[in-house]
């Protein structure tokens, strides 16, 4: 039922307003209460996370989602599910875009996940873990602002480009100096890339919707699909990351309960903080290097809209 929810209550960012600039700023304001909202279930409750039981409704849920297309003829009919998701999958941006932000999904989940074990066994800070995680929660609830301003001034490609790549390097500086300043540094830091991945990736999605109209004029009511998919491959993305450092932490020998670990545990979560994200995110940067909507292209594509409108 929160799928059921979720999809159509990001989908229909799309029927808020046919000015792009202003689906931008509602998506802005979308993931900047979800960031305060993250912050204050954390102070309020814990630091651990419960499993989401979402995997298989996203098929489902765009089933659901109806709403008039300001761009589509009114004579043309809706064209059935199975055709949608052909189309939708066959669409090269929209393609680009998902697998960018998969592998940097996958980045910023292995270091989430793996942050609080990483504090409490490689570096020593177990007293300090909440403390820093609501410090990173809190600079990304900050930060959202900031890059809504970024993107607006110097385009979403290069605002996602300039957010995801700002993690690496702290990330790596504190698997080598791990100290109590160097962490608080790096939660700051982290804090500002984790408000861009969660900005940036819902923020051009409209615009690679707006792609497909233009390439797709007498199909109409896809919407659904394109944020549907993009949900499900986001929490893919957590799946792969749990899995891999369950797996990972498994065979290094991680003994669960014990107050001290092996040194390949210590070892292999310094990798899963470290390079392993380093890694995803270098991966999705390369794939984000085809995504074809420049702001040029965008603009184009807003112009011929308001036209077809």
């Amino acid at each position: 039922l929160i799928t059921c929810f979720h999809v159509p209550y990001s989908a229909l960012t799309m029927f808020l307003s046919t000015d792009q600039r202003e689906r931008d700023s509602a998506t802005a304001y979308r993931k900047l209460t979800a960031a305060h909202t993250t912050v204050f279930i954390f102070k309020a409750k814990t630091c651990h996370s419960t499993p989401q039981k979402t995997c298989l409704t996203f098929g489902l849920s765009p089933l659901f989602v109806s709403a008039l297309d300001p761009y589509a003829p009114k004579t043309d009919k809706a064209i059935p599910f199975h055709k949608g998701f052909i189309l939708v999958m066959k669409h090269g941006s929209y393609l680009t875009l998902t697998a960018a932000f998969l592998f940097i999904s996958v980045a910023i989940q292995l270091i989430q996940s793996n942050f609080v074990l990483f504090c409490t066994y490689a570096v020593e800070l177990r007293e300090h873990f909440q403390n820093i995680v609501l410090t990173i929660l809190m600079s990304a609830a900050v930060s959202i602002p900031f890059w809504q301003w970024f993107l607006e001034k110097f385009g979403k490609k290069t605002a996602a480009f300039c957010g995801i790549t700002w993690i690496m390097p702290f990330t790596v500086m504190l698997v080598f100096i791990p100290n109590l300043i160097v962490a608080y540094v790096v939660a700051v830091s982290s804090g500002l890339s984790v408000a861009a991945s969660l900005l940036l990736p819902w923020s051009m999605l409209p615009d690679v919707v707006d792609d497909f109209r233009l390439a797709n004029r007498n199909s109409k009511g896809h919407e659904a699909i394109f944020y549907s998919l993009y949900a499900f491959f986001t929490k893919f993305a957590a799946g792969i990351s749990l899995g891999v450092s369950t797996l990972c932490l498994q065979f290094a020998g991680y003994d669960t309960g014990a107050c001290r670990q092996p040194p390949p545990v210590v070892y292999t979560l310094k990798l899963l903080i470290g390079a392993a994200p380093v890694a995803c995110i270098t991966t999705g940067l390369m794939i984000l290097v085809l995504y074809p909507i420049s702001e040029d292209v965008r603009l184009r594509n807003k112009l011929a809209l308001e036209e077809l409108r």
